[in-house]
């Protein structure tokens, strides 16, 4: 409470109106901005115009463009002299940002750098040093970025992607490096202690719920393990020369599935990703899948943040009944990024082995299943689970007593 207060009082920098450059980087977005990017937009940049530092929360469904929105914030805190950091959940995803950041930069005299595992310790030695004299603009990295020795030299805007995959201390950290500095969240699915605070109006939100145009919902399946029907779905996806993701969460018996896949489907490229793999493979097989040589991936959830393939347009998740709400609707965003149709295939064990919580939240997945739902089902998933605890840590449950 005392930071929250602290971050009230304290002067936040007033950034001034755009500058010509930002409108020549707007102009060059290929894409019309949808209404409801547009409205966040100009909601973040009179935030920022602002003396009060922002604390905005901006709930966009997977792959409607919260990335586009960051990029042209960042840009503004750029034109006034200010550093930018982005944090992201995973390596994957802090690549993909660095990526959509340099190519958007390109034309302007912006330096764009990452803290990463992909990045050997004297490149990181390196633009470290050239941070704290104020030579690198726009820093992103994984929770490498919250280490002691990143030191910013005028740091003035914060993006956070993914907030929900954060724990309160990391997000407390972050809040005392930047009291006084504006604050951007971005989550498709806010836990329930991030919501309740938007909600009571302890921080500020967008909500992004128009779908890019030519898009379509996820058709999602709920289905008991049955080998011929996902041999199946399989099958389709590759036929009309389309890429299949297949979440399994147990790294040791992987392998098992991918023979089991092999025999089903023997035409199949198949290949396996998970965190224990050393870092160059795991970099190499997300790339042979990424240029489409690859048609089954089999993963662990660290495909679940912004892995944006339009080619992969059917996802199987087995045990689904083991995963929370917001992973689900995570991994489900993965597919559907393209115009073509998507499906989802949940596998679950029979109703009477499965958990009460587990079949509601099975339920909330299908009924939710249009597009921009995002923030309901985060409102769904407060419901479930309680708004945890405003004093404490605990970012779900229902508050137990009040003395």
């Amino acid at each position: 409470l005392e930071l929250y207060a602290q971050r009230k009082a304290a002067e936040g920098i007033v950034f001034s109106e755009d500058s010509e450059w930002q409108r020549e980087l707007e102009a060059a977005f290929p894409f019309e901005l949808t209404p409801d990017q547009a409205r966040a937009l100009a909601e973040i940049k009179e935030s920022m115009q602002s003396s009060q530092a922002m604390d905005r929360l901006l709930v966009g469904d997977v792959g409607f463009g919260k990335t586009e929105v960051a990029v042209r914030a960042a840009f503004k805190a750029v034109m006034e002299g200010r550093q930018v950091a982005l944090l992201a959940p995973t390596t994957v995803l802090a690549t993909q940002h660095f990526e959509t950041f340099k190519a958007r930069y390109a034309p302007f005299p912006v330096r764009v750098e990452m803290v990463s595992r992909f990045r050997t310790q004297a490149e990181i030695k390196k633009v470290l040093a050239d941070l704290k004299l104020g030579a690198v603009d726009v820093l992103i990295g994984t929770h490498r970025l919250l280490s002691k020795d990143v030191e910013f030299k005028q740091l003035g805007l914060l993006v956070v992607d993914e907030e929900q995959r954060f724990g309160v201390r990391h997000k407390e950290r972050l809040k005392s490096l930047s009291v006084g500095i504006d604050v951007l969240s971005m989550t498709a699915t806010p836990i329930p202690r991030t919501l309740q605070m938007t909600l009571a109006g302890v921080r500020d939100r967008s909500v992004i719920e128009t779908p890019p145009p030519a898009r379509t919902a996820i058709q999602t399946s709920i289905i008991p393990f049955r080998t011929q029907v996902l041999a199946q779905a399989i099958r389709q996806e590759i036929r009309r020369g389309g890429q299949v993701y297949f979440v399994h969460n147990k790294i040791e018996t992987l392998p098992a599935l991918i023979r089991g896949i092999h025999e089903l489907v023997p035409e199949a490229r198949v290949a396996m990703g998970h965190g224990q793999m050393g870092e160059h493979k795991l970099e190499k097989v997300m790339l042979d899948f990424i240029h489409g040589e690859v048609d089954v991936f089999c993963t662990t959830t660290i495909i679940e943040n912004g892995l944006d393939i339009p080619r992969a347009n059917t996802i199987i998740v087995n045990r689904a009944d083991r995963f929370g709400l917001a992973q689900l609707y995570q991994l489900r965003g993965r597919v559907g990024r393209s115009h073509q149709h998507a499906y989802a295939y949940f596998v679950v064990p029979s109703r009477q082995h499965m958990r009460s919580e587990a079949r509601q939240r099975m339920k909330a997945l299908q009924e939710f299943s249009d597009l921009g739902a995002g923030f309901r089902l985060a409102a769904a998933d407060l419901e479930i689970r309680g708004a945890g605890e405003l004093l404490g840590s605990r970012q779900h449950g229902h508050i137990a007593s009040l003395g």
